[in-house]
């Protein structure tokens, strides 16, 4: 037994030991405080560590290189020169092993990797249940914005920009954190893997090429099972489910239909599984990819039969209660149609229907929704679909015969009778080379912007591939044509009635004359026209637009055929290259425009010269139409016009 002295002896050592600890304590605490008094960030440093999770700690609990046997109170840095950094894992052992990667950051080896203050402070850190917590669910998302919008430190890592955390505040799991929400997922419940049951930890976060993250492509459906679990159950026993779990890279995910960071209510309209946006914006990009559907034989069209259908009729007229993909096929267990579980079975297709017709007949309800082109099943619809694509070819073809009989009749007429010569026969053909030309090149040139058009498919889409080398060939073809025009003009324009035709078109004072009248023409506030001379402004403006157009395309053209050419001799950088395509191609839509706009309405539609001014075949221009287009052309013009119908300009 041990004495009643012993046990006073016990008690009185164990007095001294704890009255020395604590007097060392308070001496190491007011020699720290003595310098440092004040945090910039939290005020008191040891008001701040009073408040904190810390509060029974002693500032060399955590900066352990500085003993207080050490200290020199007479010294500038009493603590000496050697001061290690904190090591927050001497006492947390079991984060720091977890801590060994961040996303694809390797603690070590990377600088920029997160340290243990940066996400829960330095001498504040509370506790993750304590609302003023950094790493509380409610301030969790501004912790990691801290870096995860910080544009210097992102430009260093192949992290995607500030659009993940811009989306998630937008999202339903964003608001219910801002509303303070306890239930709703924040950053680390999607990113941080943990066992059922475990509280969520941030400081195992792995990239999502990891198979061991959370947020990898086959373990994306168990961690949002972790909240949606009856969803997670259902999606599992679905086809994608099943897929999943056979290890398939091509089946969609939580994340393919519901997206990632921007999750939002189905009930928003802009979310991809709304009903306004669910078949074209989700199920779509799958089912109508001509890859995926060969490799799981899932039959192509199911867009194009459903559009053609009465539910597709009523949701183009904004109807976001019609029947979508979803209504029919289930949400998140969707089941092939072959078993008898699927709510599209043969069998359960009156009760699926029944839910919104009531009362439909098992004959009805079996009634094909999707299936091939409208029509080209055989039977009754079959039937009417051949006799109306025959209707349809019969009449629309005597109609047109008729009119272009009726068009052609009209344009002899009126090419009876005393004509001008307004062309030459070097100038007709010049125009013939280059209206020829011209649409060749928009044919082919927009045939390989419009690759997969039907009516681009109809002329270029054979041969395996073939079609559209032959394309790109006949594209250079008629541009070496339409540059040999401009060269053969540039040449006219030197010949005595090029020099004159060149004078005529430059542009003068009596232009913006007839503009203003012609203006207060259109408006009702004069009674007759402008009387112009050869040529108008309108055929002026035709003119030098072509001229700049022409210049413009073979340049930028000659750029993108010698591509390689001018980047290994002319060292010519490829933004200039790229300017030259994004000009090229918008140009080809100006000028394109300008010739159905403006040139074909003053030559056809232009009421004065209909059906069409003639003189473009044969450079024939009846008198009449030209007193009636050119009232203010002078004697002289008019004379050389008339008097040389035999004139043929042999630059």
């Amino acid at each position: 037994m041990i004495s009643h002295k012993s046990m006073i002896g016990v008690s009185v050592v164990l007095s001294i030991i704890l009255y020395t600890t604590t007097c060392a304590q308070t001496t190491a605490d007011t020699t720290c405080i003595t310098c440092h008094s004040r945090s910039p960030q939290t005020g008191s440093y040891r008001e701040s560590l009073d408040n904190s999770i810390h509060r029974d700690m002693d500032c060399t609990d955590c900066h352990a290189s500085i003993s207080h046997n050490q200290v020199d109170p007479t010294s500038p840095r009493p603590h000496g020169e050697d001061v290690s950094l904190v090591s927050c894992g001497d006492c947390h052992d079991e984060e720091a092993e977890l801590y060994l990667k961040h996303g694809r950051l390797t603690v070590g080896t990377d600088a920029d990797i997160p340290k243990c203050s940066d996400c829960h402070g330095t001498h504040d850190i509370l506790p993750v249940s304590d609302d003023r917590s950094r790493v509380h669910p409610n301030h969790l998302c501004e912790t990691c914005t801290a870096c995860h919008m910080d544009v210097n430190l992102l430009k260093n890592h192949h992290v995607l920009r500030d659009e993940p955390i811009k989306l998630y505040q937008g999202s339903i799991h964003g608001r219910m954190i801002k509303g303070r929400s306890r239930v709703a997922a924040a950053c680390i419940d999607c990113h941080s893997p943990r066992s059922e049951g475990e509280l969520p930890t941030a400081h195992r976060i792995l990239s999502p090429s990891d198979p061991d993250s959370s947020v990898y492509h086959f373990t994306v459906p168990s961690t949002c099972g972790k909240c949606h679990q009856a969803v997670a159950k259902d999606y599992l026993a679905g086809v994608h489910g099943q897929l999943v779990l056979r290890g398939d890279m091509d089946a969609p995910v939580c994340t393919h239909c519901h997206g990632e960071h921007g999750i939002l209510p189905v009930s928003d309209l802009r979310s991809p599984v709304s009903a306004a946006r669910l078949t074209q914006a989700t199920c779509t990009p799958c089912h109508e990819s001509v890859a995926l559907d060969e490799r799981f034989g899932v039959l192509t069209g199911g867009l194009r039969s459903y559009v053609d259908s009465y539910h597709g009729h009523k949701r183009k007229g904004s109807d976001v209660h019609v029947a979508n993909c979803a209504s029919c096929h289930g949400v998140h267990r969707i089941l092939p149609h072959t078993d008898p579980q699927s709510s599209v079975y043969p069998e359960n297709l009156q009760h699926t229907c029944g839910e919104c017709h009531p009362g439909i007949s098992s004959v009805m309800a079996q009634s094909p929704i999707h299936g091939p082109e409208l029509g080209t099943v055989r039977g009754w619809p079959h039937f009417f679909a051949i006799m109306y694509k025959w209707l349809i070819g019969v009449t629309i073809g005597f109609m047109l015969i008729h009119n272009v009989a009726h068009w052609l009749r009209h344009m002899k007429l009126r090419s009876t009778g005393d004509c001008v010569i307004r062309m030459t026969t070097g100038e007709v053909t010049q125009h013939w080379l280059l209206m020829i030309s011209f649409m060749v090149l928009v044919l082919t040139g927009f045939s390989l912007r419009f690759s997969e058009a039907s009516w681009v498919q109809m002329l270029f889409g054979w041969g395996e591939g073939a079609g559209f080398l032959i394309r790109g060939t006949i594209h250079r073809v008629a541009a070496a044509v339409f540059t040999y025009c401009g060269v053969w003009h540039a040449i006219y324009l030197c010949t005595r009635r090029g020099r004159s035709w060149f004078h005529d078109m430059l542009g003068s004072k009596r232009d913006l004359v007839d503009m203003k009248s012609n203006v207060l023409f259109f408006l009702g506030r004069c009674n007759e026209p402008p009387k112009f001379r050869r040529f108008s402004y309108i055929e002026k403006m035709e003119y030098w637009a072509l001229i700049w157009g022409s210049v413009l395309m073979t340049v930028t053209g000659i750029f993108l055929l010698f591509e390689n050419y001018f980047i290994e001799h002319w060292k010519i950088n490829k933004v200039v290259l790229d300017v030259a395509q994004v000009v090229h191609y918008y140009e080809a839509w100006l000028a394109t425009l300008a010739i159905l706009v403006w040139h074909i309405y003053a030559t056809v539609f232009n009421p004065s010269v209909y059906p069409m001014n003639p003189s473009w075949l044969k450079g024939k221009m009846p008198k009449d139409m030209f007193e009636e287009e050119h009232p203010a052309a002078s004697i002289q013009e008019q004379h050389f016009e008339a008097t040389h119908p035999t004139v043929d300009d042999k630059s």
